[in-house]
């Protein structure tokens, strides 16, 4: 069997007893009518590789899988891990999913087509994914766009975020002690320094980031219910690509939808509101519905001076 290929079997596998316990057999079947297996040219799956690829799917997604040694000898998911690791690991799964499929088809440009705009950065991921795990103090030059300033910075990095195509690093800046966000595009001269830092922050990540759109400052702001109302038409967008986790749909109309989310009122997610356009209308927080409306006005005035 194929090296290459065992991440496209994990997900085969996760995927059929997601739906119900199966037997060897019935696993086999699966397996081999898949079209993934076809266009491999797979043609048998032992018992020994699916034991195996068991042991592996349990160390790598935190899925336990075992196996009814009475009665019919079916095998099934026995534990998930929590919502939050489970998202990453779905995420993981279609990324290893694409992953494979490219690399089994090397003609792939002439049915595949990417965005053309790549994110600038993403060659700093790993050694700042090494410095993360073994808490290095990093140091590097970031740029503002926004003042046209480079500046040097010492950091000791905590974890990475992705927000709308781009990777970020979260940090504590040690000049002023602050946490911090820092875009990959923007850092250069990465140095990993051979010291650790010996703090022990405690900050809960995934908590700071549970009610956030994109990875603003959120020292300043608490969450709010945030209300919305959109056409019919973009309402079922939104519902089968949700804008943020807490996303709840809470009316229906024949030509209107709403929704309610709990999350920080940042730029970011003003932006994401503006990007539909008449589509989508803030109807609370009044703060909110300000900043839009003010926003609007100006990008107007700007086209009457025109």
């Amino acid at each position: 069997m194929k090296k290459d290929f065992y991440l496209t079997r994990y997900a085969l596998i996760i995927k059929r007893l997601e739906s119900s316990p199966a037997t060897y057999s019935q696993l086999e079947d699966y397996l081999l009518n898949s079209f993934e297996f076809q266009d491999a040219g797979i043609k048998s799956y032992s018992i020994r590789t699916l034991q195996r690829d068991i042991r592996e799917i349990s160390d790598l997604f935190n899925l336990s899988i075992h196996n009814k040694k009475k009665g019919d000898n079916r095998y099934y998911i026995e534990s998930r891990p929590i919502m939050e690791v489970d998202e990453y690991n779905q995420k993981l799964l279609e990324s290893f999913q694409v992953s494979n499929a490219l690399n089994l088809h090397p003609d792939f440009s002439n049915f595949i087509f990417f965005e053309n705009r790549k994110p600038t950065g993403v060659d700093h991921f790993y050694d700042l994914f090494f410095a993360i795990r073994n808490r290095r103090i990093v140091s590097f030059e970031h740029y503002n766009y926004k003042n046209k300033l480079m500046t040097s910075r010492k950091v000791h990095p905590l974890a990475l975020k992705e927000s709308k195509g781009r990777w970020y690093l979260i940090a504590i800046d040690t000049k002023d002690e602050m946490l911090k966000s820092f875009g990959l595009d923007r850092i250069n001269y990465l140095d990993v320094d051979k010291n650790k830092f010996r703090e022990k922050y405690k900050y809960n990540l995934r908590e700071h980031f549970k009610n956030a759109f994109g990875v603003m400052n959120l020292a300043e702001q608490k969450p709010q219910q945030i209300v919305i109302k959109c056409s019919k038409h973009q309402g079922e967008y939104i519902k089968s690509f949700p804008l943020h986790q807490s996303q709840k749909e809470t009316k229906e109309t024949l030509t209107e939808t709403f929704f309610e989310f709990f999350l920080h009122p940042t730029y970011d997610f003003m932006q994401e509101i503006l990007s539909y356009g008449k589509e989508v209308q803030v109807l609370e927080p009044k703060g909110l519905v300000d900043d839009i409306r003010n926003h609007l006005q100006e990008s107007l005035n700007k086209y009457f001076e025109n």
